[in-house]
């Protein structure tokens, strides 16, 4: 059997393709990727994965053209749709991690009556899965019923723990770092350290250096880094995370069991960040940040935020959705 796992464009969407490909490799399923030759595809899946093939095509997003452009694009991916055809000879079924990337092959699927899945990342469905959902065989969500699991690394649920005291608190801008949520956490760093709260922050590359020199000159004592490959077991120490709210961050901290304060990227595509984050904040089980202070997140009672998590925290997200799949074809 061989499946064919289609859309990337960014970070987010390819660690979905990367975690069902991993699921069925186990499964003893034959995968190929069919991806762009824009965004971070080739960089994750040109060299590195399990996918028997790779194929990289022409293709580029439409919402953010403008008039001709957006005729070009799509024209553009009727081309690479033709192109897609010819790689689902032998595929029983095409699963859309979502994106630009994946308009060919998923165009390509409904053309030759191959058998589509789609997986939606975020609270806002993509405009590319909106037309495509009600063609697909099924439809995997968190943030939907019947809510199937998020993949994530497996480590977030084993190191999971119930929060109960805030003792170290963890601010995540990313391996990008986001302005936003460094100013914050300096401008809480005094009373947090002052409360006995230890700091842990990551600020992303381009900013390290002023974060951690400012810090110094607070003369406060905080685990600060730009990078870290050991950043699961760091947020598993955590009490307290202040974070983004893209979709991955937003489960693996949720899976951990981590109540998080939510400031989501304020140019995110049709506000997605801000509907991921509402998600928890309407079922009490983290906050979006609203000009919080640093005592309100002293007072916050992370205990109950942690139990209600406990819902969302599941294993084998991954291969919880794979099999269900296999199933259907």
């Amino acid at each position: 059997m061989r499946i064919a796992i289609t859309g990337g464009g960014t970070g987010g969407h390819l660690a979905i393709a990367k975690a069902l490909d991993e699921a069925f490799q186990n499964m003893g399923v034959q995968t190929i990727y069919i991806g762009s030759t824009k965004g971070q595809d080739m960089e994750w899946f040109a060299k590195e994965g399990n996918f028997c093939r790779r194929h990289f095509l022409a293709s580029t997003g439409v919402v953010d053209k403008r008039g001709l452009g957006k005729f070009k694009a799509f024209g553009q991916i009727l081309v690479s749709a033709k192109e897609a055809a010819a790689y689902l000879e032998r595929c029983e079924a095409v699963v859309s991690v979502g994106g630009y990337s994946a308009a060919p092959a998923s165009f390509a699927a409904l053309a030759k009556r191959v058998p589509l899945f789609i997986h939606e990342q975020n609270a806002h469905i993509g405009r590319l899965n909106r037309l495509l959902k009600p063609f697909a065989k099924d439809f995997f969500s968190s943030f939907f019923p019947p809510y199937y699991p998020y993949p994530v690394d497996p480590q977030y649920y084993r190191n999971r723990r119930i929060r109960k005291k805030l003792q170290t608190i963890i601010f995540l801008g990313g391996s990008q770092g986001a302005r936003q949520i460094n100013d914050l956490a300096l401008s809480w760093a005094k009373e947090l350290d002052g409360a006995g709260v230890h700091i842990v922050h990551q600020t992303g590359r381009g900013d390290y250096e002023r974060v951690k020199r400012e810090y110094e000159r607070l003369g406060v004592e905080a685990e600060v880094f730009d990078f870290s490959f050991e950043l699961i077991s760091k947020i598993a120490k955590a009490d307290l995370a202040v974070a983004r709210s893209g979709a991955g961050t937003l489960w693996e901290l949720a899976t951990n069991l981590l109540p998080a304060i939510y400031l989501p990227y304020p140019h995110a595509a049709n506000d997605h960040q801000r509907k991921n984050a509402s998600f928890l904040a309407k079922r009490k089980a983290s906050l979006l940040f609203d000009n919080h202070t640093v005592y309100d997140i002293l007072e916050m009672d992370l205990q109950s935020m942690s139990r209600t998590l406990q819902k969302f925290s599941q294993p084998n997200g991954a291969q919880r959705i794979a099999r269900a799949i296999l199933e259907r074809i």
